[in-house]
Parts: C-alpha cells; sequence; structure tokens
C-alpha cells in the first residue's frame, strides 16, 4: 500500500504554518516599554511646570487675619501680588489687618505684645487692644478717626495718656482704661456713655475740675480700686452707674447727689452707686439720699 497525499490537507497544512510565522501584532521588546514611559513621565513634568503656583490667603484665627502659602511668598511685594479684591475693608492699612484681626468696622489686637497702638483704618469704630504692652497714648494715635466708639485698652502698661487723646472724635462714646497706671485722666468729649478707667493710681488731683459735668449722655462712670478721695461732682443727670469702690473717700455733701433748694428734684437716673471699701460713713449725712431712688451701698456705721 503507499501513503496516498490529499492535496486539500496539504494546502490547509501550509496555510496554518504561514499564519503562525507571520503575526499581525508585534509585541513591544522591555527597551521600547522603557523609552514610552520615560516620554510620558516627561510630557506630565511639562504639563505641570505651565500651571503656575498662586500663593493662597489661609485664615489663622483671632492673632491675624491670615498667612500667605505657596511656592511664590516671598515674592510678595505688593497689594497687587496678594490677588486681595478691592472690596475688603482693612486693604488701604494691609499691615495692621494681617497683624491684628479686621471684622467689619472692628479692629482686634489683643494679646500682641504691642507696645504703641498700630496705624488703624479710617473707618474703625470699635478699637480692642487688651492684654499688650502699651505705654502711653499719645494724640497722633487716634487722629482723624472720625467713626471711632469704642476704646478698649484693658490691662496693658498705660501711664499717660496725652490730655487731648480722645478729643477730636466726634463719635467716641466708650473708653475703657482699666488695669493700668494711669495717675491723670485726660479730657473726655461731651459724647461719652461710658468711663472706665478702675484699678489704676488716679489720686485726688488726677480729675480735672467738674470733667463730667457737659457729657449729658453719660451712663456708666467706673473709677474702681484707684486712690480717689472725693465724689467728682457735678455729674450729669443722665447718669445710672457711679462705681467708686475701694478708693479713699472720707466724707460727702449733702448736694453731692441732690439739690437742697429743690425738694422736689428727684434723681431717677442714678440707681447705682458703689462707695463700700472707703472709709466714710453714709449714715452722717442722710439728706444726701433724699432724691436719690435708693440709698448707695457702703458703710452706715
Amino acid at each position: 500500500l503507499s501513503y496516498i497525499t490529499n492535496p486539500l490537507l496539504l494546502s490547509f497544512s501550509q496555510l496554518e504554518i504561514e499564519t503562525l510565522s507571520s503575526p499581525e501584532y508585534e509585541y513591544p521588546t522591555p527597551e521600547d516599554s522603557l523609552e514610552t514611559q520615560n516620554q510620558v513621565e516627561q510630557q506630565e513634568e511639562e504639563e505641570e511646570e505651565e500651571l503656575p503656583l498662586k500663593p493662597q490667603l489661609v485664615p489663622q484665627g483671632s492673632g491675624g487675619s491670615g498667612s500667605l502659602m505657596g511656592p511664590d511668598t516671598q515674592k510678595v511685594s505688593s497689594l497687587e501680588d496678594l490677588r486681595i479684591p478691592s472690596s475688603c475693608p482693612c486693604i488701604s492699612d494691609m499691615p495692621t489687618c494681617l497683624l491684628c484681626t479686621c471684622l467689619g468696622g472692628s479692629v482686634y489686637c489683643d494679646d500682641l505684645s504691642l507696645d504703641s497702638v498700630p496705624p488703624l483704618p479710617k473707618h474703625t469704630t470699635h478699637f480692642y487692644a487688651r492684654y499688650n504692652r502699651i505705654r502711653k497714648i499719645n494724640k497722633s494715635d487716634f487722629a482723624s478717626m472720625n467713626k471711632l466708639k469704642r476704646i478698649d485698652l484693658t490691662s496693658n502698661e498705660i501711664t499717660s495718656i496725652e490730655d487731648r487723646a480722645f478729643m477730636g472724635l466726634p463719635e467716641l462714646e466708650e473708653v475703657v482704661i482699666r488695669e493700668n497706671h494711669i495717675s491723670q485722666l485726660p479730657s473726655f468729649p461731651e459724647t461719652m456713655t461710658l468711663i472706665d478707667a478702675s484699678h489704676n493710681n488716679i489720686g485726688s488731683k488726677g480729675i480735672h475740675r467738674e470733667a463730667f459735668k457737659d457729657m449729658t449722655g453719660l451712663l456708666y462712670l467706673y473709677l474702681t480700686d484707684n486712690h480717689i478721695d472725693y465724689i467728682p461732682v457735678p455729674l450729669p443727670n443722665s447718669l445710672r452707674s457711679l462705681h467708686l469702690q475701694r478708693n479713699n473717700i472720707q466724707m460727702m455733701h449733702e448736694d453731692t447727689f441732690c439739690n437742697l433748694k429743690d425738694f422736689s428734684y428727684i434723681r431717677n437716673a442714678l440707681e447705682d452707686i458703689r462707695l463700700d471699701g472707703n472709709p466714710i460713713n453714709l449714715s452722717r449725712t442722710p439728706q444726701a439720699y433724699i432724691c436719690l431712688p435708693r440709698i448707695p451701698i457702703g458703710d452706715l456705721i
């Protein structure tokens, strides 16, 4: 028997061999893969370099309004570089508002170890610089502050205030200078409603004569823990609270609060008088309280 070869089978086998030996897809070699990956990484790096990084303003809490972050921080040299909207109320005085905290018309500079009053934005209405190291208040510190209503300098190291430092402020109503080392009260505008100079070194000569007479809107006068030896009369009829605890007041005249020539006069507003801690016997001057809604607090023996 002879082996007979099928021509069709032979042709199919040859075709299959040729197809397997000539693949349509060429797999990349390791060298080609590495080169392609390097090209992709290089392209991504170029795209990242084309995106500029801008400094951003990040809030830092009550100690300051923000700090600049990013690679261009050291290159900031003008307000334009900060890219802050022109509507920012403190843009004209940015250094102060970076050091302190500016919220609308209020400027908070508490506990920052300041030794002087910083330049304030012209629109400031309320200024707080408590718990610092300020030693002196100058006339120039609040010059031309036409909207300023409240100044709070509690717990500093103030020993002197120039006499007209608070004058020329048409809207000023409240001044708090407690817990300092002040021996002489400055002049205050007639617009005052509250003066708190407690815990200082104010003596008998530290208050101007008739200092509060023309303050027709004064409501609260606090002079606790000083060295005052008399009640600073005359006091405006608007006054509601007078605190003179722990001073050196030894006597009081019968017309200190009332009008002995007009027994129909009643002083309804003055409901809170504190004289405790003074070497004065209130029972010695009973006529001094007939116009008051309440008897002062203090020793009656």
